[in-house]
């Protein structure tokens, strides 16, 4: 089973994120999948978390996922005030919006492997949101799918149309861009 946690802000589609991760994989065929939304008293802005379990067989657990096998940063500023690897399996995998070379992110999460993804750019480039607030759910998206090899681009963006409610050609090209984009580095042994 692999298990993923979501770190986003209120307002990116953090959430989204996690069910058109879901709808791609069962679309797939490859395997089954469960999106899990952790709602509070968010707001546009507030540190929001969401889930997805994808498994060969039957998911019959439905809690939230306390040691993932990978943790999805959508926003960067959110790692500043929350502590994103909590629970993140020994040599699990961080999937990071950022830009950041990847020697800066080795020295800040020694051990994981790490995954990096221009996915603000990639919003901005394609003008999905404002430039404040980029939404780089289906990049993201886009990039998990092809980091741990989960759907083909056809099921990602078939969910992407199913799900998010405009600009279905400019998320849909987000996603591929984000899949081809992604920039990853194996922890260093001990």
């Amino acid at each position: 089973m692999l298990e993923i946690r979501f770190h986003g802000r209120g307002g990116q589609g953090t959430v989204l994120a996690a069910k058109i991760l879901a709808d791609a994989v069962l679309l797939a065929g490859k395997a089954e999948c469960m999106a899990i939304p952790e709602f509070g008293v968010e707001r546009r802005g507030a540190p929001v978390t969401a889930y997805a379990r994808i498994s060969s067989g039957k998911i019959l657990l439905r809690s939230r996922i306390y040691e993932p096998d990978a943790v999805v940063l959508m926003d960067p500023t959110v790692a500043a005030g929350a502590d994103i690897v909590k629970g993140l399996k020994p040599g699990g995998a961080l999937v990071l919006n950022t830009e950041a070379p990847l020697e800066t992110l080795e020295a800040r999460y020694p051990g994981f492997k790490l995954y990096a993804v221009p996915a603000r750019r990639i919003a901005i480039d394609n003008k999905l949101g404002p430039v404040s607030a980029p939404m780089v759910n289906t990049a993201m998206v886009g990039a998990v799918c092809a980091i741990f090899s989960l759907a083909d681009p056809a099921s990602v963006e078939k969910a992407i149309r199913d799900n998010v409610p405009s600009r279905h050609d400019a998320n849909a090209l987000a996603a591929r861009q984000a899949a081809a984009a992604v920039l990853w580095r194996q922890p260093c042994p001990s």
